[in-house]
């Protein structure tokens, strides 16, 4: 009888349930496969949700750009999509779509959103409900859509016979200066917010407030084969506009600092991740002119190659998947009959037709029972996690307190369909975000709950 590898041996007690998946995946059987396409809207396509002006040209592309990484039980997909924004069952099409095509299931994919904002925002039931009012109101042309889900599959299947070894995983952060600003620090005596300061802002008083809390550092997490770094996943807490809504479609600041690193180092995959932003942006530096964004856009830059500067390459010993299932209540300020009669009242702006019409989608799906999905991959002593929505900058800090010993790099803007995700203490504050928001204040529970479960390898 043939010896039996090491490797033969951690797949033959894996297969028996003797041991975690986090033993077997070892760098003897451990592959990635980095893969990217377009998903850049044609002209008159509708951006950020039929909110602001439709595409009129396009400055640079909008990609989705991933990796499958193969060897540590069925393969596990991550991406980050160039869009405002992808929610409900359009979520669950572009996760399944990859995960057929990687030959894994779909809760072991991934799909994170950058958030620009001249940029596609989906919701497909969204789309049914505002194109049954025969009123001209559109989020997304399906066709594109069912495009980018036939891209998305043949990107992946493209990868998969040129997936690489990952010998080894370093970690690294650089302080990024003069970006992320609170968008919530003006608050008056009763602790109400009074006015915010957003993306943009030019209100001097606005401007003079401090930072407020955010996370100044960019994280980057490298796979290597041997010596040579295959691809790198950059992580920030912004918004990530300068400035939007004529139509010109952009990856805006922080796709423009990756695709420097990305010209710069061909060889490897550059990926960048929203960090949870919800209540984080630009405005304290950000004035929303043309020259702000290239400001920015350098700032973020230098941010990922201070932060690549600290990589140190380690040997990978340990791979891991975990998830975790919730199903938040419904925000009690929204009703079916409030949503349906704004949805329906022709004297609406689209926005605020559109916006109930995502909302009821919304209502839908809770009533159906289908729940959101966090995911956190474990590398060694690194821990990528990935959040839902515009989860406010809380939870990632909450997330690097809870594992302490660990390096956790947060990916927010999931599957988009809650919209903001306060923490409970911002709902009696007020604020743009806790009025939008499409779950109860008790949705902070559930997330903090989950997100220790996954953070956990217990």
């Amino acid at each position: 009888m043939p010896s039996l590898t090491r490797r033969r041996l951690l797949q033959a007690a894996l297969a028996a349930g003797i041991l975690p998946e986090a033993i077997a995946a070892s760098s003897e059987s451990l592959r990635i496969a980095p893969f990217r396409f377009d998903v850049t809207p044609p002209a008159g396509h509708p951006l950020c949700g039929g909110w602001i002006t439709p595409v009129v040209d396009c400055e640079d592309a909008l990609e989705a750009i991933g990796y499958i990484l193969l060897g540590a039980g069925k393969p596990v997909v991550v991406c980050a999509v160039d869009w405002t924004g992808i929610l409900n069952e359009a979520h669950l099409a572009w996760r399944t779509a990859l995960a057929e095509a990687a030959g894994t299931t779909p809760e072991r994919v991934a799909v994170q959103c950058v958030h620009q904002h001249d940029a596609p925002f989906v919701c497909l039931r969204g789309e049914e409900l505002a194109a049954q009012q025969n009123a001209g109101l559109s989020l997304v042309q399906m066709p594109f859509f069912n495009d980018c889900l036939k891209r998305a599959s043949e990107a992946v299947k493209a990868a998969l016979p040129r997936a690489r070894p990952v010998t080894h995983v370093a970690q690294g952060e650089g302080r990024v200066e003069k970006v992320a600003s609170n968008r919530r620090v003006a608050l008056g005596p009763d602790g109400k917010v009074l006015k915010m300061r957003g993306s943009a802002c030019k209100d001097a008083e606005l401007i003079a407030l401090t930072e407020g809390l955010i996370d100044p550092m960019l994280k980057t997490v490298a796979f290597y084969d041997g010596t040579e770094k295959v691809l790198a996943c950059h992580y920030y807490a912004t918004h990530p506009m300068s400035h939007y809504g004529k139509g010109h479609v952009s990856s805006d600041f922080v796709g423009l600092a990756r695709k420097q690193r990305q010209k710069e180092e061909p060889g490897c995959t550059h990926i960048y991740f929203t960090g949870a932003s919800g209540n984080i942006a630009a405005g304290k530096y950000n004035d929303g002119s043309p020259e702000a964004r290239v400001q920015l856009t350098r700032r973020i830059y230098e941010g990922m190659v201070a932060s690549e500067r600290n990589l140190k390459p380690q040997p990978v010993t340990q791979v891991s998947w975990k998830t975790h299932d919730l199903l938040p209540a419904v925000n009690p300020i929204f009703t079916q009959e409030t949503e349906q009669a704004a949805l329906t009242n022709p004297k609406n702006l689209p926005a605020n037709r559109i916006r109930p019409a995502m909302r009821l989608a919304w209502m839908e799906r809770i009533a159906k029972g289908t729940p959101i999905i966090l995911s956190a991959l474990h590398v060694n002593e690194i821990s990528m996690l990935h959040l839902p929505a515009e989860s406010f900058l809380e939870y990632q800090l909450r997330a690097q307190q809870m594992q302490p010993g660990r390096f956790v790099a947060t990916a927010a803007y999931g599957d988009g369909g809650a919209w903001y995700i306060p923490v409970k203490e911002a709902f009696p504050q007020g604020g743009y975000e806790v009025t939008v928001a499409n779950c109860a204040p008790a949705m902070d529970d559930l997330m903090s709950a989950g997100i220790r479960q996954i953070l956990s390898l217990a």
